[in-house]
């Protein structure tokens, strides 16, 4: 600061303006953060509420059981999803045999069948008036109870049908960690004797290690949010806990009480698999890449790998598709009628409508982070995206406590001072919903357009504002136009995510708004599954779009390579030269080169 100087000499103090505690972009992010963990905060609240009379009773009768049940998903699921995932991943990304090319995207096609779609047609198959026992009975004359068969309906059967479509969460992670490993690790490995098991156990699996355990985790915070398969199954856990004192008890402080334990389980998954990778370092031990070397796979080693990638995908996807196919085609007046018509639209406006809200926040965080790049910014764009590991039923308890809390006080005040109801202004409404929506998904977008911003250089925002544009101006003339493709990505995948979120839309959807979800829910809970398959095959049919991208993006994400398609080895047995290692660091390779390299 410079002083200034008067005609007498004095010198007198330059104005110095107030600095702000916090950057307009700052204080942005700050309020965006606290206003989208207000369901957070109010569900931890009711921890230091005294509990009731019906808190007593649920810790007395069942809770043991919602813990019990919880935690043998956790460990059954998250067992199968490790032996299921894991090794496909390994067979597809090193190893060429019939089909892998198939199989590389089409062991992601679960993820477009949500697990409580997939529970309602599997007990339509297999339950005792189903097509499976029906056949064993004419095959063989017995009568019910004369044969053994599993019970669908059990916490077994959950368990099942809900690591059939959570794999690929660890499928998709370690795909993408084994195709950025280098080549020279792996061939160091058998240089000193290592085949390709001891390579696989000592080498690719250790390094493969954190995207193993985050895939993980995601499928375990699945198993905790999913409502829609342990009810249809009756499986007591935390979920269907929570609608039963919500719904059943009406006493929404012990509702929150049961979200804060399930919020926990949550938060202790965050830390463990944060905890597990605490004092471990994972370093890329080579910055060149090239051509991962493929085992080709003859004889028995061939048709085991098939057959370890087609079980998953037939049980996972195919079968419970033909069969939804099979039973729309039987129930046509069902989506033939202006009541489906009535339930795709409003499922494809509101799921339209929060892929917006969430993809226009997730812009401002992430340009507010980009422009200020504070340590406050970072936290607060952190806490705003926190909500996708928080279930869907956690998230409708905390909205929906403050919302009626809200509208009844100020319906008593409109009352007492103007004789006028103002009714329910935002409990119960569209608005909640998408309040919920925002909360939920906000992190798919974030990290999609968190990732797209990084591309650009910085160098585009001083040109933008040497030319005289602001800041709110540079991102709407300069990034958004080149962040086109990531915008769409991004509102693609939270649309089909709320369009197949179930808990939240039961406990928040205004009077009488259905969604395809909630009505295929509906339709399964009153045994009616054959006209249930319309909604839920509409669901399963728009899931597959993000599925094919995903697997675009996965089999291009190779550093050092321009494409995603590799060569085979020729032999296992045969050590596959490196090209890498006649190429300079970070450099993409010229095909025609390496192919005359080794000619």
């Amino acid at each position: 600061m410079t002083d200034s100087v008067t005609s007498t000499g004095a010198r007198m103090p330059a104005f110095r303006r107030p600095r702000l505690p916090l950057s307009p972009w700052s204080l942005v992010a700050v309020i965006t953060a606290l206003v989208l963990a207000l369901p957070v905060l109010v569900i931890f609240g009711h921890v230091f509420i005294p509990a009731g009379e019906v808190w007593e009773h649920l810790r007395q009768t069942v809770l043991a059981d919602y813990v019990t049940n919880s935690l043998v998903l956790l460990v059954g699921v998250g067992i199968g999803v490790l032996l299921i995932g894991v090794p496909v991943a390994w067979l597809i990304s090193m190893c060429e045999f019939p089909g892998r090319s198939v199989f590389q995207w089409a062991l992601m096609l679960p993820l477009a069948m949500p697990a409580y779609i997939i529970a309602y047609t599997y007990t339509g198959m297999l339950d005792f008036s189903g097509p499976v026992q029906g056949l064993i009975r004419e095959l063989t004359g017995l009568g019910y109870g004369e044969y053994w068969f599993p019970e669908i309906r059990s916490l077994g059967g959950a368990m099942v049908m809900l690591l059939l479509v959570l794999y690929p969460y660890v499928y998709l992670l370690s795909r993408a960690a084994f195709l950025e490993q280098s080549v020279c690790v792996l061939e160091v490995s058998r240089t000193l004797g290592a085949g390709p098991w001891e390579g696989f156990r000592r080498v690719a699996l250790p390094l493969a290690r954190p995207a193993i355990i985050a895939g993980l985790t995601l499928a375990l915070m699945e198993v905790l949010a999913d409502y829609g398969t342990v009810a249809y199954f009756g499986v007591s856990t935390f979920t269907t806990g929570i609608f039963r004192t919500w719904y059943g008890l009406g006493d929404p402080a012990a509702a929150a009480q049961l979200a804060a334990v399930l919020l926990s389980f949550v938060f202790v998954l965050i830390l463990l698999e944060r905890w597990s990778r605490a004092k471990a370092r994972f370093h890329h031990t080579s910055r060149r890449y090239s051509t991962l070397p493929r085992y080709r796979l003859r004889g028995w080693k061939a048709s085991g790998a098939f057959l370890a990638c087609l079980l998953p995908v037939l049980f996972g996807f195919l079968i419970p598709t033909v069969q939804l196919a099979i039973w729309a085609f039987q129930t046509t007046d069902q989506w033939m009628n202006p009541r489906f018509a009535g339930l795709v639209f409003n499922t494809f406006w509101l799921a339209i409508a929060a892929a917006i809200i969430a993809v226009a926040l997730a812009l401002v965080l992430a340009y507010a982070q980009r422009m200020e790049g504070g340590r406050i910014t970072h936290v607060a764009v952190r806490i705003a995206g926190m909500g996708y590991a928080v279930p869907g039923t956690v998230i409708a308890i905390g909205i929906m406590i403050p919302f009626a809390a809200f509208d009844n006080a100020l319906d008593s005040f409109m009352r007492d001072t103007f004789g006028v109801s103002t009714g329910l202004l935002l409990s119960g409404t569209v608005f909640a919903l998408l309040f919920a929506y925002a909360v939920r998904f906000l992190a798919v977008s974030l990290q999609t357009v968190e990732a797209g911003l990084g591309k650009i250089q910085p160098s585009m925002d001083d040109a933008a504002r040497s030319l005289g544009l602001h800041p709110v101006k540079t991102l709407w003339r300069v990034h958004m136009p080149i962040m086109r493709g990531t915008l769409l990505t991004a509102l693609l995948l939270v649309f089909v995510d709320v369009l197949k979120e179930l808990p939240a839309t039961l406990i928040l959807r205004p009077f009488d708004f259905n969604t395809l979800a909630v009505r295929a829910f509906e339709l399964a809970g009153d045994e009616r599954l054959r006209e249930s398959s319309s909604a839920a095959l509409a669901i399963v049919l728009v899931g597959l779009v993000p599925v094919i991208l995903l697997s675009t993006t996965i089999g291009r994400s190779r550093p050092g390579q321009g494409a995603p398609a590799d060569e085979p080895a020729e032999d296992p047995g045969r050590r596959p030269r490196s090209r890498a290692l006649a190429a300079p660091a970070g450099a993409t390779m010229n095909p025609s080169a390496d192919e005359a390299q080794d000619r």
